[in-house]
């Protein structure tokens, strides 16, 4: 992990939340890796949020992502890097919701590779959040990354 020289915060790839935690991020990764596609909330102009969907890959310790570079999702990262990204999972099974393997996503700042073709971005992350249902299925348990405090484990009932 380094810092970020221009905002001096840290700069965290997706190798240090597998370093840091590698059973947890085995798991957000099956899942991340289901599907190609997934869901970038970024901020608008204004401030309010902008849903897209964006193409994602693990590469090289880091979680990539490409778009045209004059869209309107890298315009508005362009003005403000953060953003959200979620993995699409399947609905829990009604008879059977323990068997789901939960809902992933992550938050940070997209921002673009040096050196690549433009429209090349990676996400510097700030959290990473595993949700899913136990056996009974009568809670949820929330499980979250961040570099400041390592992994946690919470039950919402």
């Amino acid at each position: 992990m380094r810092l970020d020289p221009y905002k001096a915060v840290p700069v965290v790839r997706w190798s240090d939340v597998e370093r840091s935690a590698p059973e947890f991020a085995a798991r957000v990764r099956t899942i991340f890796e289901k599907r190609r596609h997934k869901t970038l909330a970024t901020l608008r102009r204004d401030g309010s949020p902008r849903v897209s969907g964006v193409e994602t890959a693990f590469q090289d310790g880091d979680i990539v992502m490409g778009m045209m570079p004059d869209s309107v999702k890298a315009r508005d990262l362009q003005r403000d890097p953060r953003a959200s990204l979620h993995a699409q999972s399947e609905d829990p099974p009604i008879d059977r919701p323990s068997t789901w393997e939960g809902d992933a996503k992550m938050a940070g700042r997209v921002i673009p590779i040096e050196g690549r073709e433009p429209g090349s971005f990676r996400i510097d992350i700030d959290d990473v959040v595993l949700t899913w249902v136990p056996d009974p299925p009568d809670y949820l348990v929330v499980e979250s990354w961040t570099a400041e405090r390592g992994y946690r484990r919470d039950e919402r009932r």
